[in-house]
């Protein structure tokens, strides 16, 4: 086993084995091939995704959160697609690889078969985001519209669902704290359904992601 010598200040000299050398950068290491980062909301959390492509070697890894989910060494062809899931909820991802010019290469990302943009876009019909802090903790509640699943910092909620004069109420509980979101008819046929979060008696802003 190779070792290295380092020379201290004080004239002492150290021994560091290759081995912690390596474990100590291997997080450098891995990721000098790295193209692009991808921040993505969905209703479990916000998940980032990051994509190495060797434009010599055609290696490609795809990481979900600091979690390696794809690795291909030596792939002849430089261009193409990568399938994989993101979150709790499974949700369908893919890296395109394409040629610009030369050795140029552009990267783009789709969730459930639309390109970021278009997902971020039907996201913002489709869901209300809250986040707010209680007892110092911080919580970021989404709630789907189409379904009026509840999601709270990654976990589907438990919910109880009423019928009241100028509306619904779908009620649960987080930290112990009661929370209710209210629908109510904006009266416009534009803006649809108003979705508004209580909790203990509070209204709570909407945040954008």
């Amino acid at each position: 086993l190779k070792a290295l010598l380092a020379s201290m200040a004080s004239g002492e000299e150290i021994t560091v084995c290759d081995d912690e050398i390596r474990s100590r950068y291997s997080h450098l290491e891995k990721m000098t091939d790295l193209v692009a980062v991808w921040e993505v909301a969905l209703s479990d959390g916000v998940h980032k995704i990051e994509f190495e492509h060797g434009t010599t070697s055609g290696k490609r890894v795809v990481y979900v959160d600091g979690k390696e989910e794809i690795r291909r060494e030596w792939m002849f062809k430089l261009v193409g697609k990568e399938t994989f899931t993101v979150g709790a909820t499974k949700t369908k991802a893919a890296i395109n690889i394409d040629a610009v010019s030369g050795f140029a290469y552009e990267y783009t990302l789709e969730i459930n078969g639309k390109s970021l943009k278009q997902y971020i876009e039907n996201r913002l019909k489709t869901t209300n985001t809250w986040i707010l802090s209680l007892g110092g903790t911080d919580y970021r509640i989404v709630l789907e519209k189409d379904t009026m699943d509840v999601w709270c910092n990654g976990q589907k909620m438990e919910t109880a669902g009423e019928f009241v004069e100028d509306g619904t109420e779908t009620h649960f509980t987080v930290a112990d704290h009661s929370c209710c979101i209210k629908a109510v008819s904006s009266g416009k046929r534009k803006e649809g359904i108003i979705h508004t979060l209580i909790v203990d008696n509070r209204e709570i802003p909407e945040a954008v992601e």
